[in-house]
């Protein structure tokens, strides 16, 4: 293969200059990542060879434009990775991180760059800089710092060493989640078995054993498939069955168990802390965030966990209660009941299930409902393109317009589960926002949404769940982030801000799940066309807080667990089940069960960005609550507020401390109260 056979070093003759996904083959990654090294390795070099006095532009703004080729790449493979994977592209991994962290590294602990890099951020009072020019500035220096920069000797090489181990655990801790996730099948072959699902579960349960041609009906561990069949099979050992498969994954004795990838992971984190001079890991990274330190994310967890506490214990009595009035009095209430008797009791409240809900929130009303909203908000719009090439046939590709018509986004859309795509949802970008400061032409980012909704069948359209559509409006306000970035450098750009921030954007916009006005919007009986029932919306805002006091401490109890392995000051020898177990009691609700494991599946805390850091969705939630109560003094659709939103808070990325663009927006701090009072907590 010649280099002008890899379209990665071609001219990009598509739309927008978006990634050509379809002319991209697994052994283009590996040469074109290389030439990237090699192409950035030359432009620092530049850089440091520069005879000129170190200052912002010669050194900051040109490390800042450095390794363009390297990032395109590494963007499309690591997001390629979580999305559409297969067994070549996660070999490569294990053969690309290691170089692409000894890369990294290279960087930040080259002496005579960092030189320069400290040259400038102490000149930096001594230029005309702009805001954006001395926080950029400033971010440089303390990356390379809390990097290893001012390591000496031997100190710098095992810096190497454990980054180099980190990027292999993380990537082994992924592929086994994403291996034990997709080994499992509960095959059925009884229809008595299948008692109390609703018909779309039993519906997605035929179809998947089509598509891997089993005879009856085939449940997995994927969220659309887990989720209803212990939410509504009458079968308690079959829901016991599912639940065990899915919280032990990763412990067996096989090639995929996470025990000693967990042990190793905390270890070489807490290792690479120490070495830079924190007493943990947590402090490390708490260093840059909003929490500022681990003292402030323990008084956040321990007032909701004394606030919602005595409800949550309550809300466990009422479900036991009613599961006995069917069981008998020493029935026990363990975690694959508490689904299934919640949504009975849900049911005896409000009238109200998932199944009820489906028929109105049919996935292509649901689109034009989310897109419609931010049309209300912010005046943009969406129109569907064919010719920008996507990397599934499931993927959609939209050009988004901004209220003056003018370019905005790329918004790619990717709802459906398959076999190489990882569970959960997420929004990630493929080209972030800069602006050119020699032409002043605004680039503009492509940013894709990633979910797990539930498929349509032979017979019916994707319908989702209620919780479905608060996941859609959730990674929409993380896109929004993204494509409303207007800061000059792409380092600053979008949801590029302090990770117990980036969640309000996201947060913030589920609040509209619950909103009439909203839902009357799009949410229309997929056959009938019948708009949603206002006696219906009433339900689901009456049933709003139903057992939230027990999801906050769910929420809570991941903290716990986060922090607990991250505020740790020695390495972890022990047993790691024990250890779980200890570290969120206080928030357990539900009996323990004996076997189980959280941390060997938490891909957040251990191989993604949330280590230290899980807290920070409750953090985000006292934002949101707070932002959303000026809306709602406003009103919902209010577009002076709206436009705030946007100009203080989604258009500014990282450019300034998250607090001070908060205060801007909402003109004081936040408190707790907002979030008590939604929550039913505090009246």
């Amino acid at each position: 293969m010649t280099e002008t056979q890899n379209p990665f070093f071609e001219n990009i003759h598509t739309p927008h200059d978006t990634v050509p996904f379809d002319n991209i083959a697994v052994e283009h990654y590996a040469p074109a990542i290389r030439r990237g090294i090699e192409c950035q390795n030359e432009e620092i070099d530049a850089i440091v060879n520069n005879p000129e006095p170190a200052n912002f532009h010669n050194t900051i703004l040109a490390l800042e434009k450095s390794g363009q080729l390297l990032h395109r790449v590494e963007v499309v493979f690591d997001n390629l990775l979580n999305a559409e994977t297969n067994d070549a592209m996660q070999e490569l991994a294990k053969e690309l991180m290691p170089l692409l962290s000894e890369h990294a590294n290279n960087i930040t602990l080259n002496e005579r760059l960092f030189e320069r890099v400290k040259t400038a951020y102490e000149h930096r009072n001594d230029e005309p800089l702009t805001a954006e020019q001395r926080k950029l500035t400033e971010d440089t220096y303390e990356g390379f710092v809390r990097s290893g920069a001012n390591l000496q000797g031997a100190d710098k090489e095992k810096y190497r060493e454990l980054s180099r181990q980190l990027s292999l655990l993380t990537l082994q801790f992924s592929e086994n989640n994403l291996k034990e996730t997709n080994d499992y099948q509960l095959v059925l072959t009884d229809e008595a078995q299948l008692k109390g699902l609703p018909q779309s579960a039993i519906d997605a349960a035929a179809e998947t054993a089509r598509e891997k041609q089993q005879e009856g009906w085939v449940f997995t561990l994927h969220a659309p498939s887990y989720v209803p069949f212990l939410t509504y099979a009458a079968d308690r050992d079959l829901r016991k069955e599912i639940y065990m498969a899915y919280n032990t994954k990763c412990t067996h004795a096989n090639a995929c168990n996470n025990l000693d990838i967990v042990k190793q992971l905390v270890n070489t984190r807490l290792a690479l802390a120490q070495l830079l001079g924190y007493k943990d890991y947590a402090t490390y990274k708490l260093e840059r965030r909003m929490a500022q330190n681990s003292a402030n994310v323990y008084h956040l967890l321990d007032q909701l966990l004394e606030a919602y506490k005595p409800t949550a214990q309550k809300e466990y009595a009422e479900v036991q209660a009613l599961a006995r009035e069917e069981q008998g009095a020493d029935f026990t209430l363990m975690p694959w009941d508490w689904g299934y008797y919640s949504q009975k009791l849900k049911d005896r409240k409000f009238n109200l299930n998932d199944e009820m809900l489906r028929p109105y929130f049919e996935l292509e009303n649901v689109k034009k409902g989310v897109f419609g909203l931010a049309t209300r908000l912010y005046g943009i719009t969406f129109q569907k393109n064919p010719d920008i090439p996507v990397y599934h046939k499931d993927v959609e590709a939209f050009d988004v317009f901004d209220k003056d018509g003018s370019f905005l986004a790329v918004l790619y859309t990717d709802f459906h589960p398959r076999e190489g795509k990882r569970s959960g949802a997420w929004m990630t970008s493929y080209k972030e926002q800069w602006i050119d400061e020699k032409t002043g032409e605004n680039s503009r980012p492509h940013v894709s949404l990633v979910m797990n909704f539930t498929k349509p069948t032979q017979d019916k359209p994707a319908l989702l769940t209620f919780g479905e559509l608060e996941t859609f409006l959730h990674e929409f306000g993380h896109s929004l982030h993204g494509m409303f970035a207007n800061t000059t450098y792409a380092s600053l750009s979008g949801t590029n801000v302090y990770w117990d921030f980036v969640e309000l954007p996201s947060q913030f916009m589920e609040n509209f799940a619950v909103e009439k006005e909203f839902l009357h919007t799009f949410a229309r009986h997929y056959q009938t066309g019948e708009l949603i029932p206002d006696e219906l919306v009433q339900r689901i805002v009456d049933s709003r807080n139903f057992n939230a006091a027990y999801a906050c401490l769910r929420q809570v109890s991941f903290g716990l667990l986060d922090m607990a392995w991250y505020t740790r000051t020695t390495p972890f020898e022990g047993d790691v089940m024990a250890y779980e177990k200890q570290a969120w009691a206080r928030a357990q609700i539900l009996p323990s069960v004996e076997g189980t494991c959280m941390s060997t599946q938490f891909s957040h805390i251990f191989a993604g960005g949330y280590s230290a850091g899980y807290y920070s969705y409750k953090w985000a939630e006292v934002l949101d609550a707070d932002a959303f109560s000026l809306f709602k003094k406003q009103g919902i659709f209010d577009q002076k507020t709206a436009f705030s939103f946007r100009e203080n808070i989604l258009s500014r990325g990282g450019t300034e401390h998250p607090m001070t663009l908060y205060k801007r927006f909402r003109g004081q701090e936040p408190t707790i109260d907002a979030l008590l009072i939604r929550n039913g907590i505090k009246k």
